[in-house]
This record gives C-alpha cells, sequence and structure tokens, in this order.
C-alpha cells in the first residue's frame, strides 16, 4: 500500500470519528450527565459495536441492501424513530446532582454496540471507506489496515468526546444550564438524522 493511500485513509478514519454525529453528540451528554467513569460502557460499545459493523460490510452484509431495498428502508426508518425517541430522553436527561429517584442511566456496553447498526454516520463509515479504499486485489491487506485505522480512530475519539462532556460537568451544575445543555445536545441529535432521511 502507498503511503500516500494510507495516509488517506488514516485522515478518512479519523474524520469520520472525530467529527460530530449521533455517537458524539450521545457520549458529550452522558460525559456531562454521569461523568467519565459511569460513560466507559458506553465509550466501549461503541468501538466493538462499530468494528463489528464493519467486519459485516466487509463480510458482504452491504449486498444485502442493494439486493433489497426495502431493508435499507425499514432500517432507515426504524433508526430515525429509534433516534428520536433518544433525542427525547437526552433532552429530559437528569445529572447526577438530581438525586436517584429522577436519575436516568448511562447507555450500556450492549446498547452502544446495537446502536451502530441504525446510525447513519456510522453505516456510512463503514460502507464508503471499504468501497472506496479497499482494493480487490488486496482485498485482506487493505481491509485489515483500515480496520486498524478505524480501531484507533474509533476508541480515541469517543474517549474524548465523552471527556470533553465530563470536563464540562462542573460548569453545568448549575440546573439551568444542565437542562439548557441536554436539550441543545439533543436538536444536535435530531439534527443529524436529516442526512439519513433525505439519502436515497
Amino acid at each position: 500500500m502507498a503511503f500516500d493511500v494510507f495516509a488517506a485513509m488514516g485522515v478518512f478514519a479519523f474524520v469520520m470519528a472525530f467529527t460530530p454525529g449521533p455517537n458524539n453528540i450521545l457520549l458529550t451528554a452522558s460525559g456531562v450527565n454521569f461523568g467519565f467513569a459511569r460513560t466507559i460502557p458506553h465509550v466501549l460499545g461503541v468501538e466493538v459495536g462499530f468494528l463489528v459493523l464493519v467486519l459485516a460490510c466487509g463480510a458482504g452484509v452491504g449486498l444485502l441492501f442493494t439486493a433489497f431495498p426495502v431493508l435499507q428502508t425499514v432500517m432507515k426508518v426504524g433508526g430515525a424513530i429509534y433516534m428520536l425517541w433518544l433525542a427525547w430522553k437526552v433532552a429530559n436527561a437528569h445529572t447526577d446532582a438530581d438525586g436517584p429517584q429522577r436519575r436516568a442511566r448511562p447507555f450500556s456496553f450492549l446498547e452502544a454496540a446495537a446502536f451502530q447498526w441504525v446510525n447513519p454516520k456510522a453505516v456510512l463509515a463503514a460502507a464508503s471507506g471499504i468501497a472506496i479504499y479497499v482494493r480487490p486485489s488486496h482485498a485482506w491487506f487493505d481491509f485489515s489496515v483500515m480496520l486498524a485505522l478505524f480501531a484507533l480512530a474509533t476508541i480515541l475519539s469517543t474517549a474524548a468526546w465523552a471527556g470533553f462532556g465530563a470536563a464540562l460537568r462542573g460548569f453545568l451544575k448549575d440546573p439551568a444550564r444542565a437542562r439548557i445543555f441536554n436539550i441543545v445536545m439533543a436538536l444536535l441529535l435530531v439534527a443529524s438524522i436529516v442526512p439519513m432521511v433525505w439519502a436515497s
């Protein structure tokens, strides 16, 4: 693999991982509301779930959507409804300061992993990355390099976004500020659905 191809693949992986999207929005909100330690299962779930998604796309699962377009439509609609529900939960989340009776809980490892299958940004990154950078004549090698780059970029970005949220906890101890923050995060999550809804 030429260095310029490797560099381009790395830039793609890191840009897709670090730019705002459903995972990073939810991780930031979780860091604010629950702290970094309680968000670790969410971080690890995104990492493992996304890599499983990439492996599935590499194994040809994407061909199912080509052969049966209705499956893509079902996942798109189901994903949009689920993300709207998540946005409502984020908007109405209560921080640790609210007490155990009112406190919500962060994503579990399995919930975060499963979420990757309805996360439009994750599906786009996996499918387009393979289509653009994996050469048929060197499929195993190229795919292995891409998987490693995605793994590194994803763990760094998820930890960074969760850490960013946790760093804001002091500023957002004021319930009014926390509520505004959660509403803004919810609106950003809703906005992230638009590309999925309008994509062909």
